[in-house]
């Protein structure tokens, strides 16, 4: 299992849009096969700036996701409002307390 971690940061104008969309299709991230945990996190400092905290079972999974008519309609409706290029990471955990 790892941890995907995308950093994303919206024109301000465009956030509730950004949320609205993110509410439609939140359950149906969490419930695409091998996703096994979802959160939306904000920045405290800038607003705009979002984060997506996603854990999955193995690679192929994600993969799989983001190969999925699911995700290219996500993306297509999410990627336009940026006001800087998304970044992500994949991350396996440590540690954890």
């Amino acid at each position: 299992m790892f941890t995907r971690i995308v950093r994303m940061e919206f024109e301000e104008e465009q956030i509730p849009s950004f949320l609205e969309n993110f509410n439609n299709v939140k359950q149906k991230i969490r419930d695409f096969p091998g996703c096994t945990f979802l959160e939306l996190y904000r920045d405290q400092n800038d607003p705009a700036i979002f984060f997506t905290y996603s854990r999955w079972i193995d690679e192929q999974d994600l993969e799989s996701y983001r190969n999925s008519s699911l995700f290219k309609a996500v993306w297509s409706e999410t990627k336009p409002k940026f006001r800087a290029r998304a970044q992500a990471w994949s991350v396996d955990t440590v540690e954890s307390l």
